[in-house]
């Protein structure tokens, strides 16, 4: 009967137990990513204003008695040159022969003129995870 009681203790008690969970993270390659770039032409019309100063000559006879060369004149935007010459009269005259008028004439044109830009694009293309881990274990020997 002493058996019987020591029986007793052991069916009334349980053992405790306890389960624990332990989460890892392992990092996998699942393919890669190339990036390529292009370069490419692109043709633009540029608005431009040119700028350009056209010279009209104009003869002017004059024909009148001076006592000395005159001065080069610019009066606005006509440049007067003088022009002499000596006459052998019974005496020695100067004589002013012609003046040359010289007009500044100024014009601008607006035309398009052809310029060459570039400009890149990129292109991604994607490599499968078998064909990297090839390349990787190709590198590691």
């Amino acid at each position: 009967m002493g058996s019987a009681m020591s029986d007793d203790r052991e069916a009334g008690s349980l053992p405790i137990m306890e389960e624990s969970v332990s989460i890892s993270t392992q990092k996998v390659e699942s393919g890669s990513v190339r990036v390529s770039t292009r370069t490419e032409m692109i043709d633009h019309l540029v608005p431009v204003d040119l700028s350009s100063v056209e010279v009209q000559v104009d003869r002017v006879p004059v024909d009148r008695k001076v006592d000395s060369v005159p001065e080069i004149v610019t009066k606005g935007d006509v440049t007067i040159i003088p022009v002499v010459e000596e006459r052998i009269v019974v005496t020695r005259e100067l004589y002013l022969r012609e003046e040359i008028h010289v007009r500044r004439i100024a014009q601008t044109q607006h035309v398009d003129v052809k310029a060459t830009t570039r400009r890149q694009t990129a292109h991604i293309d994607r490599v499968p995870a078998d064909s990297t881990s090839e390349k990787d274990d190709q590198d590691d020997l």
